[in-house]
């Protein structure tokens, strides 16, 4: 077994400061891709900088790591036993960013194991695929909560169910003796057009707006109208 281990760390050439550099400026290159895929697909309160900094920098790390471990049986052994007893622990704020975590890491592979070729057609495959649906959103999902008189509570889903052009689903209604707390799940698309509709009906009219909060608060007894936008985001 001695013999065995002996010849196969022989077998195994240091590597000269040119493949270093070469395989660390490649991936520092695909570092910078996985920068700009991640930049495009991401706008607004989503994208975060540092976060897209940490994907470079994790990329490079990765091919540190592999190209020590890739030349040295040994320390490959004791860096797996090392590793082992960390745990990472950071809030996911988008499920995409799952994915560019493993690009970068598949790519420090790639790279501290000098396969450039695997690196570059799965990233340029990967980067298309995200470019092309990962700037798909979830639709944001709006609840409607109404909370008033239990008396009250047939006029409420009148006014509601009349009020939108496509029928919201009642996620929930709690109730005590007196009072009636209703959550109604609304489609995006629906509100809009809805509210478009009342407005055009008020200038044919010649009266004020009125939106769903307004003809709610004209029944008595309304403790108070809120509308949610629930998002699938983990903040």
């Amino acid at each position: 077994m001695e013999k065995y281990l002996q010849g196969v760390l022989e077998s195994m050439g240091a590597l000269t400061i040119e493949d270093i550099l070469l395989r660390i400026g490649v991936s520092a290159l695909f570092a910078l891709a996985i920068f700009v895929s991640y930049r495009l697909t991401h706008s607004g309160s989503v994208y975060s900088a540092k976060f897209n900094i940490t994907l470079v920098t994790l990329t490079i790390l990765t091919t540190m790591v592999m190209t020590v471990i890739g030349n040295n049986l040994a320390l490959s052994l004791g860096m797996v036993g090392a590793l082992s007893i960390i745990r990472f622990r950071t809030s996911i704020k988008d499920s995409r960013d799952t994915v560019y975590i493993f690009w970068t890491i598949i790519i420090g592979i790639c790279c501290g194991v000098g396969d450039f070729t695997v690196a570059g057609i799965g990233s340029a495959v990967v980067f298309i695929v995200l470019l092309a649906l990962g700037r798909v959103k979830n639709e944001n999902r709006i609840l409607l909560i109404i909370r008033a008189d239990r008396i009250n509570d047939q006029e409420i889903r009148k006014i509601v169910y009349a009020f939108f052009t496509k029928k919201p689903v009642l996620k929930a209604e709690n109730t005590t003796q007196e009072k009636v707390e209703l959550i109604f799940e609304l489609n995006k698309k629906s509100l809009e057009q809805s509210n478009r509709i009342e407005t055009k009906k008020a200038l044919k009219e010649k009266r004020s707006h009125e939106g769903i909060t307004d003809k709610l608060y004209s029944l008595d007894g309304i403790d108070y109208v809120n509308i949610v936008v629930q998002s699938d985001e983990i903040s």
